[in-house]
């Protein structure tokens, strides 16, 4: 049995995802060092790990749950969907592939005009398809009941059909070496197909997914063109987009900065 305040702080940290020192603190009123003391006891039993500032739910073969991600770093999302939206004209064709990060892109392109939008993502078609100026093409397949994906074979073919100019891709995790890395196989091969048939690919992800784990290889980043974070705590992986001739977008500091 863990003391009430660790129990309640696990609690926090499996319905967010992760839990920061400062926030707990404040919610408990207590010392940041006893927060810190409870994590690290708690990060003991493999209950959480420790990240910068705070501590994640432990890392496992399953994804966590479709709402938790939704709010999971929503401000990073919201400025990471807003940037990626941006780089895509109006007028052209692009797919969109499962994620909460790639849903933010969506909900940033809604005022463009002209554009082809073909996705496996339930949520982007429903929350794109009331808008005129945007033609939503659904992949068919097994649709995923935790968070509204189409997996399968099915899906895959059906995305080898077309050549479009963009592809907005997330992942659930990136490793140290440049890996992009996912827990569905069936989703990781519709998004080795995107990647394959579209002419420029926009990785969207958060910083927080340089500290997950997952289990099955998508590719790695140099495979794509631009890769859209809040920031890169990672010099190593600077370097490789730098080597790869990735473009770098860091929406959150460029935001600071502007």
């Amino acid at each position: 049995m863990l003391p009430e305040r660790q129990q309640i702080i696990l609690d926090i940290a499996r319905q967010h995802g992760r839990v920061s020192v400062d926030a707990l603190a404040l919610r408990f009123e207590v010392s940041p060092q006893t927060i810190r003391k409870d994590l690290n006891e708690l990060c003991d039993q493999r209950l959480l790990f420790r990240v910068h500032g705070g501590a994640m739910i432990t890392p496992s073969r399953e994804n966590m749950g479709y709402e938790a991600r939704r709010t999971l770093a929503r401000a990073e999302k919201l400025a990471i969907g807003g940037r990626a939206a941006a780089l895509i004209p109006d007028s052209a064709s692009l797919f969109i592939n499962i994620g909460t990060t790639t849903e933010a892109v969506a909900d940033a392109l809604v005022r463009h005009s002209g554009l082809m939008v073909i996705t496996n993502n339930i949520n982007v078609a429903n929350s794109m398809r009331v808008y005129p100026g945007i033609e939503v093409v659904v992949a068919g397949g097994v649709v995923r009941r935790a968070d509204g994906g189409i997996v399968g074979e099915a899906a895959v073919d059906f995305i080898r059909q077309f050549k479009v100019d963009f592809a907005v891709i997330g992942v659930s995790a990136i490793d140290a070496d440049g890996s992009l890395l996912d827990y569905d196989f069936r989703e990781v091969k519709v998004a080795k197909a995107i990647i394959a048939n579209a002419r420029h690919v926009i990785l969207v992800a958060d910083s927080s997914k340089f500290e997950r784990r997952a289990p099955v290889r998508i590719g790695h980043i140099s495979q794509v063109d631009t890769f859209v974070t809040d920031h890169c705590p990672d010099d190593a992986i600077r370097a490789i987009c730098a080597e790869g001739e990735v473009d770098l977008v860091e929406a959150m500091v460029q935001a600071v900065g502007s």
